[in-house]
């Protein structure tokens, strides 16, 4: 619906998609006000600063932001680089944020806490699509306020909703309690964090690329501090599949993880605990007392920290006035859910998709990104750019534009097969190996269900890039 006022469009969320959306919107002529909950742009990017992703530049720059860029005489990275989180704010979405263009759009520390259609609740019909939208943030003095636009994006990705540590889908009894215990997603273990984990007893839950790097970086502090022990949980038992088929491929960085997880393993200085089932946590004496079981034997662990690797999921209660439909299994809009499925799709075998896929019953409302997604652990970068260049152009009146594909992803070394399906060789990648450095060879049906692709792909938080290796 070709948008008719002279109202901004707002985008949640100021990392990579967000702010392509935002020069997608500014190429098209059209007016975008963006709010970030952090304190500068790319704020989640910044919180995994310390970690390096597996894909290169050429994938992680948006073509609209590009442009912006290179008029202004920007000094681009290298293509084939690797950049770590922070490099990619600090070359890239800094410089972009800068720009005199789009600089004066961008709200920090603008914390959106609910949508709605302007004067009309969730029930109302009447002249609800010509309604504009009225978004309620909190800046960074804590004052709430309300803003008028247009239409609304909503690319604020999932990095701040971590999933819990149970195996259910819910906190195991007592993990709130023992939150001062407790670190999810990567904290910068060899860095900023090293104090709270040098020489202690440390339990990483979680299977995928998060979890190894964490324990590969406890492994690297081991060697200052000899008194650092590193348990590992992983919550399916598919150890094997994870080191030898999701992770040993020809993508030097990625295959160098699994390597040396497994030598760590051989060493006996990596514990493996699979499949553990925490149920209960309890503070003993200063430590924490983890109580599981073991291949279904009753087990307590005394650590001193717990680091939670297992994904990610989105915040929908900010839309509780909209009318949002998604997924009931995987929390994505219904028409991109089966085609995002980690039961039967890798970030490899996802087909480009846009406007017609994130279309909601509220006109003009898109969630994009990997919060479009949803509990899906399979989004590409570069597919939230076609995501939000799709969204865009459909604001803009250019329905033929936003039905065309935009995409050119990397040549995937992944097989179209259910990852549900135990016959898949250990040995291989989905049956056999990547054909290049540049594949997008997936881990396993154990990594997805603990919330991690294998591709050097999606977000780690789900905001951008899932996975990633040791800086």
């Amino acid at each position: 619906m070709k948008l008719e006022t002279n109202l901004p469009v707002a985008v949640i969320g100021a990392g990579p998609v967000g702010l392509a959306a935002a020069a997608h919107l500014i190429a098209r002529g059209l007016t975008p006000i963006v709010f970030e909950r952090g304190a500068s742009v790319g704020a989640s990017l910044l919180e995994w600063g310390h970690v390096r992703v597996f894909s290169p530049w050429q994938y992680n720059i948006d073509s609209a932001a590009k442009a912006l860029l290179e008029a202004a005489g920007w000094d681009a990275p290298e293509p084939t680089g690797l950049p770590t989180g922070r490099e990619l704010v600090e070359r890239y979405l800094a410089p972009l944020a800068a720009l005199p263009v789009l600089a004066p759009t961008i709200r920090l520390s603008a914390r959106v806490t609910a949508i709605t259609r302007l004067g009309l609740d969730k029930v109302s019909n009447r002249n609800r699509e010509s309604a504009p939208f009225e978004l309620r943030w909190v800046d960074a003095d804590g004052s709430e306020q309300a803003s008028v636009v247009r239409a609304v994006i909503d690319a604020s990705g999932t990095w701040a909703r971590p999933n819990p540590m149970g195996v259910d889908g819910l906190p195991v009894l007592g993990e709130r309690a023992a939150a001062e215990f407790i670190d999810y997603g990567i904290p910068d273990i060899l860095g900023t964090a090293q104090e709270k984990f040098a020489d202690r007893t440390v339990l990483v839950v979680g299977s995928g690329h998060s979890a190894i790097n964490t324990a590969l970086a406890l492994l690297k502090l081991q060697e200052q501090a000899p008194e650092t022990r590193v348990l590992w949980a992983l919550r399916r038992n598919r150890l094997e599949r994870l080191l030898g088929g999701g992770l040993n491929d020809q993508l030097p960085e990625r295959g160098a993880l699994g390597l040396a997880a497994k030598q760590a393993i051989d060493a006996g200085r990596l514990q493996v605990l699979a499949p553990f089932a925490a149920n209960r946590l309890a503070p003993a004496d200063g430590r924490l007392a983890v109580i599981g079981t073991l291949n279904q034997t009753e087990l307590t662990l005394m650590v001193d920290r717990i680091v939670v690797a297992t994904g990610f999921r989105p915040d929908l209660e900010m839309l509780s006035e909209l009318r949002v439909a998604v997924d009931p299994a995987t929390e994505a809009p219904p028409a991109l859910s089966p085609l995002i499925d980690p039961n039967f799709h890798s970030c490899g075998t996802v087909p480009p998709h846009g406007v017609v896929e994130l279309t909601q019953p509220e006109a003009n409302f898109y969630i994009i990104g990997s919060k479009s997604y949803g509990r899906a652990p399979t989004f590409l970068m570069a597919t939230g750019f076609e995501q939000a260049r799709s969204v865009v152009a459909e604001l803009a009146g250019d329905s033929v534009a936003a039905r065309e594909v935009h995409l050119a992803l990397p040549e995937t070394g992944v097989c179209s097969v259910s990852f549900a399906d135990d016959a898949v060789p250990a040995t291989s990648c989905c049956g056999g190996p990547a054909q290049s450095t540049t594949s997008c060879c997936v881990a396993d049906e154990v990594a997805k269900a603990e919330g991690e692709a294998g591709c050097g792909c999606g977000a780690t938080a789900r905001t951008t890039l899932s996975t990633i290796a040791l800086t």
